[in-house]
């Protein structure tokens, strides 16, 4: 019995039986994953696959037509962004979604605004428990600008970094927010090869400590070199999930994505 306890305690995330559809397109029917603590969970398959779809229902962009979500063994509704955020959830996008104005720890700041609670009120008249709480933020942000290695950047706007340092900013500003969860949408897309590299550090670093990511990626190399565990999405069903070793040798997903290349 303690074991069945032990077990429920360590998965952070479990979605089942989730389908949506889109007028006449079934995107997903009936996929799940369960996703332990400390994992780097990758979602992979061919374009139109259903794995953004499914990402963006576990994060609350869409809303799923059925299926059962629980975070950290509770259950949760996938209705907004927000609430998802709320719950535990952070995200990043494929399309940078930065304050472009703000400088890089304004950014992170905003992240960390999630978990106050002085409120609209004590922002408005400036009390002591906002100050004190700002100053709070401020620093945690600073830490974490540093954890990812652009600490260096923190007065400089959002816009003037680097397409890498841009990424590990958002990564900065989801941490920000003490998720069970962090979601990352494609983050090597549009990476040089030495961005990928540190990428891949920074992800082993975050799991080192603890964390839980769930990471949709088309880079297959960075996802089989770094995922503790796959799920492989073809129309909008579970082709496969496993290690990256069984996914790699399953001839189901050769055949439907890898096209034959088993080198990958």
């Amino acid at each position: 019995m303690a074991q069945t306890s032990q077990a429920s305690k360590d998965v952070v995330l479990r979605v089942a039986g989730i389908s949506k559809r889109f007028g006449g397109l079934q995107a997903l029917s009936d996929v799940g994953l369960t996703i332990e603590r400390g994992q780097v969970y990758g979602l992979i398959g061919p374009n139109g696959a259903g794995k953004t779809t499914f990402f963006n229902v576990i994060t609350g962009l869409y809303t799923p037509d059925s299926g059962t979500f629980e975070l950290g063994g509770a259950p949760y509704e996938p209705t907004a962004v927000h609430e998802v955020a709320k719950a535990g959830i952070a995200r990043t996008f494929q399309n940078i979604r930065l304050f472009a104005e703000m400088t890089a720890l304004e950014n992170v700041m905003v992240g960390r605004h999630i978990r106050t609670s002085s409120g609209v009120l004590g922002a408005v008249f400036r009390t002591a428990g906002f100050k004190s709480e700002e100053k709070e933020i401020a620093a945690r942000a600073r830490e974490l600008l540093n954890y990812v290695g652009i600490g260096k950047y923190a007065e400089y706007k959002a816009r003037t970094l680097s397409y890498g340092d841009q990424r590990r900013l958002e990564i900065a500003r989801a941490l920000a927010t003490d998720p069970k969860l962090i979601a990352l949408d494609e983050p090597a897309a549009g990476m040089n090869a030495t961005e990928k590299v540190q990428l891949r550090e920074l992800i082993d670093r975050i799991r080192k400590d603890g964390r839980t990511i769930l990471l949709i990626e088309h880079d297959v190399k960075l996802v089989m070199g770094i995922c503790d565990r796959l799920t492989v999405l073809d129309y909008g069903k579970t082709l496969a999930s496993g290690t990256p070793e069984s996914v790699r040798r399953d001839p189901a997903v050769i055949a439907a994505w890898l096209g034959g290349n088993a080198h990958v």
